[in-house]
């Protein structure tokens, strides 16, 4: 976030554990980021392990519903602008959407 403000790029927070986004908003999601949803998924965390959610990896529809269900899974920061998304991590890959 601090590198948008010092790029003066106006931005609206998702807090997405308040407000879960719901399967459609995560497939439109995965892509705007060119990703499947299984690649922008923390592998590590437990409800991830804990509900055995390695078996749909390669589901979209399934692994969307799990990001829904248990959003504390999905990968962050997500930077979208427009079309057009990438995972802040490292945080210079925010800047990539303003070019």
């Amino acid at each position: 976030m601090s590198l948008l403000k010092e790029n003066a790029v106006k931005f609206t927070t998702v807090e997405y554990l308040k407000s879960p986004l719901n399967k459609v908003e995560i497939l439109s999601l995965s892509e705007k980021l060119g990703i499947a949803p299984s690649e922008f998924v923390r592998k590590n965390e437990a409800e991830f392990k804990d509900n055995n959610l390695v078996e749909i990896l390669n589901d979209n529809e399934a692994m969307a519903e799990a990001i829904e269900k248990y959003p504390k899974i999905m990968e962050r920061p997500i930077a979208v602008m427009g079309n057009r998304a990438v995972i802040g991590r490292p945080p210079e890959n925010v800047l990539t959407l303003l070019k």
